[in-house]
């Protein structure tokens, strides 16, 4: 009966060949208001004085919380396989959570 219960729940996602290439980003902008928190991620390229936004993602703060988890969670167990992640000495100076990453 728990796996009955459990396929019910089960979710599942289609990916269309667009999505699955992905976006690269190296520039995350964070916003929030009493009701959302918005993440812009954009493309930084040397030489390039402005910051091409790539996609916008609109959550609540119920969700943004789950996020934070979860990305915590998996840097975690990242970090556990392969080692430690280095920040450089200019990230601590502009943190997500300030306006970005670089």
């Amino acid at each position: 009966m728990a796996n009955e219960q459990n396929n019910q729940h089960k979710l599942e996602f289609e990916l269309s060949p667009e999505v699955a290439q992905g976006q690269y980003s190296n520039l995350a902008i964070i916003a929030h208001s009493a009701s959302e928190f918005i993440l812009d991620f954009a493309a930084m390229l040397p030489g390039l004085q402005k910051a091409k936004v790539k996609s916008r993602i609109i959550l609540t703060p119920e969700h943004a919380k789950k996020l934070l988890l979860s990305l915590q969670e998996n840097v975690a167990r990242y970090e556990r396989n392969f080692g430690q992640i280095n920040l450089s000495k200019n990230s601590h100076n502009n943190p997500m959570g300030g306006g970005g990453f670089a």
